[in-house]
């Protein structure tokens, strides 16, 4: 059988028409899909929806639309792994698409990615959380001039994101600038009074800066709040208790702890030193004695116990006390040479 010329000419044509119709039902088809797809996501049937949208990607591999929907769907099912493969693809075909950059700056951030998710936050200045993101990724990788720089730009956009001004003041806390670090801990715990971790570390700020009447009264605002009232919980607090004058709640607090680390004699003599120091001389004493109950040759706590007598009036008899204490424990000998330089004797 032979051709003809003019049907020579025809079958092109016909496999031309072929082609474009095919590229056509595949874009009907697409758009088809991506409709319904948007469709099921507004009635937040995300599921159902996202199967839509890689049907319509499907039929259509650039379709960049179907990519953002089906990764904000699958973000809505918490599946931020398929989430993210579908942003970094619309990354890939558009590095301009600033939804899909934004998205990605704050998967890698969630991830913990921190060089990651700067990089992002940079290709998204305009971005309403890139400088928060920039702030926090700089504060865990411990680079904190670049984590105060950025916080506070954060903290200029959104005032009130409690967790902006708790790793501000966090931030100085890292950096041993304890003063500097109190506003933003104290501001903190004002926003967000559920916080009771924050609390305590506000605590354990003043205590640091030998404040203790606000250091205890963060610590209660700390257990008030539910914080867990571990052994070193209840210690500081005691020991902020002491300094504070409240001594009968300091010691009850210290020597509940001693009942739980019966072996640890440090807390009784902490208490004997701190009470000498508060001038409480008859109640160091109390503990002086139970530390000799213990150890009847404990040279520290017989010092310690014939300085409590000499403050109380009872000079000779005190360093009776110191002498033979020193006979226990020779080293106390450098505690008597200080306080003869410091008294000028």
């Amino acid at each position: 059988m032979h051709l003809t010329t003019s049907m020579k000419n025809l079958l092109p044509l016909v496999a031309l028409c072929m082609i474009t119709n095919g590229y056509a039902q595949q874009s009907d088809s697409s758009k088809f899909y991506f409709t319904k797809g948007m469709q099921e996501k507004e009635a937040k049937r995300y599921l159902v929806a996202s199967d839509c949208f890689d049907k319509a990607i499907k039929f259509d591999p650039g379709y960049k639309d179907a990519y953002l929907q089906n990764g904000f769907a699958l973000l809505e099912m918490k599946k931020t792994d398929a989430a993210k493969n579908n942003f970094e693809k619309i990354y890939t075909m558009d590095p301009g698409n600033k939804d899909a950059v934004q998205q990605l700056m704050n998967l890698y951030f969630n991830y913990r990615q921190f060089d990651k998710a700067i990089e992002f936050a940079g290709k998204c200045t305009d971005c309403e959380k890139s400088q928060r993101v920039m702030g926090m990724s700089y504060y865990h990788q411990e680079d904190y001039a670049q984590a105060a720089k950025h916080l506070a730009a954060a903290s200029l956009k959104d005032p009130n994101d409690a967790e902006i001004t708790y790793t501000m003041g966090r931030n100085y806390l890292d950096m041993e600038e304890y003063t500097k670090a109190v506003p933003f801990y104290k501001k903190a715990v004002e926003q967000d009074e559920t916080r009771n971790v924050w609390m305590y570390e506000l605590g354990l700020l003043y205590y640091n800066l030998n404040d203790y009447k606000n250091a205890l009264a963060s610590f209660e605002n700390a257990a008030a709040h539910g914080y867990n009232k571990s052994n070193d919980f209840t210690e500081n607090m005691g020991y902020a208790s002491l300094y504070c004058g409240q001594y009968e709640k300091g010691e009850a607090l210290l020597m509940e702890i001693y009942k739980r680390k019966s072996a640890n004699k440090d807390i009784l003599r902490d208490l004997a030193e701190i009470l000498y120091q508060q001038k409480q001389y008859d109640r160091s004493l109390s503990y002086c004695q139970k530390l000799m109950e213990l150890d009847e040759r404990d040279g520290k706590a017989l010092y310690q116990a014939g300085l409590c007598f000499q403050k109380k009036g009872d000079k000779d008899r005190g360093q009776q006390m110191c002498d033979k204490a020193i006979e226990l424990d020779p080293s106390l000998e450098s505690l008597r040479r200080k306080k003869e330089m410091m008294t000028g004797l």
